[in-house]
């Protein structure tokens, strides 16, 4: 059975919370870090992270939004995650912040960390990996794919994108764009895209978001997390 701790930071002025998700014995083991969708931590990751406890991993629920906005409005959400990106150096510290304060959790095998993330979050996680960063891997549930406006020079982690090929957000040419960026910084790197697939797909509610091209879809939810699993097996094992 897993155990779920509060952990809290400090960052520039903002009290943020994340979750780990580990089990009772404390014990360091290989762990994942998931940076959540525009919506911040919520119910979705955290059954995400449990399910990673099953497979023998931690899960790390990173907070990037702040405590006093856990539950709150879609337009609320949106507006942080404008405030957040409209600043990519400045959600770069704060992106460092929680990989380093992971790390030093006591339960975490820190040569062992994989960043993950979906929809807004899977735009963090390749940040991570442009930052060059010594993680084995980061993977992007339907991210966003517009790069950050630093120089990316390499990239040490592995990287796989998991992507709706109708996602309005992220179309082909941003695709094919992130491919060229990948492979200039000399990524080892997969992008793994679904036919007939939007933005969200693996969230039972993104209908619920009311945005055109965002909707959950079933098979590509396990196909991805299948891929997911695959990858973490590989770089984590």
């Amino acid at each position: 059975m897993s155990k779920e701790t509060p952990v809290p930071l400090e960052f520039e002025g903002e009290s943020l919370e994340s979750v780990f998700v580990g089990r009772r014995d404390a014990q360091p083991r290989p762990t994942v870090i998931l940076i959540p969708t525009v919506m911040g931590v919520s119910e979705l990751e955290l059954n995400f992270g449990r399910q990673l406890v099953e497979l023998g991993f931690n899960a790390f629920v990173a907070d990037l939004f702040g405590k006093q906005f856990r539950g709150a409005a879609r337009d609320v959400m949106f507006g942080e995650m404008n405030r957040l990106g409209s600043d990519r150096a400045a959600l770069r510290r704060r992106l460092l912040a929680i990989v380093d304060q992971a790390r030093g959790l006591g339960e975490v095998d820190e040569g062992k960390v994989v960043v993950a993330g979906y929809c807004f979050g899977g735009k963090c996680a390749l940040d991570v990996a442009r930052t060059g960063i010594d993680v084995a891997g980061v993977v992007s549930f339907h991210g966003l794919f517009d790069p950050p406006g630093w120089e990316v020079e390499r990239i040490a982690a592995k990287v796989l994108a998991l992507h709706g090929w109708d996602d309005p957000m992220a179309r082909p040419d941003a695709v094919v764009a992130l491919g060229n960026e990948l492979t200039e910084a000399g990524a080892d790197w997969q992008i793994h895209a679904y036919g007939h697939v939007g933005h969200g797909f693996t969230n039972p509610n993104a209908s619920s978001l009311q945005i055109d091209g965002v909707f959950y879809h079933e098979l590509a939810a396990d196909r991805s997390w299948t891929a997911f699993v695959n990858f973490l097996e590989e770089v984590l094992g």
